[in-house]
């Protein structure tokens, strides 16, 4: 039996590539900015109580928002921070995510943030 799925709405879609590309490539990096800020003993974004999570709450979905409209713009210049799987409106949300681990690059950067993540915590946590 053949079954007809509804086409994916385009907020929909947008807001999907939106999320992933704020949780996959932005939170990390933000996360990361972060610590090193710790690390230096800067006080203006991570002194002050939860100011390093506002700070990369906002920072992350900012990413994104400006990612997913310059790199349309210009896909030259953002192909290495851009991945326009995530807004492929044929693909569901778990293969957008399947289909990116999968690849080398995906799974390069992966792992260059879980290895860069975790010195850094080490760092922050033996200095303070």
């Amino acid at each position: 039996m053949n079954a007809i799925t509804a086409p994916k709405s385009s907020a929909l879609n947008r807001f999907e590539g939106f999320a992933l590309i704020a949780v996959l490539q932005g939170f990390p990096t933000f996360a990361a900015a972060v610590l090193l800020l710790k690390l230096v003993g800067s006080d203006e974004i991570v002194g002050d109580k939860g100011g390093a999570a506002i700070f990369v709450a906002r920072a992350a979905p900012s990413y994104a928002l400006l990612t997913s409209f310059l790199a349309r713009k210009f896909p030259k210049m953002f192909k290495n921070v851009y991945e326009p799987l995530f807004c492929d409106p044929s693909l569901s949300f778990a293969e957008k995510i399947a289909r990116w681990r999968s690849q080398p690059t995906a799974s390069l950067q992966l792992l260059t943030t879980v290895i860069m993540l975790s010195v850094l915590a080490v760092a922050v946590v033996s200095v303070r």
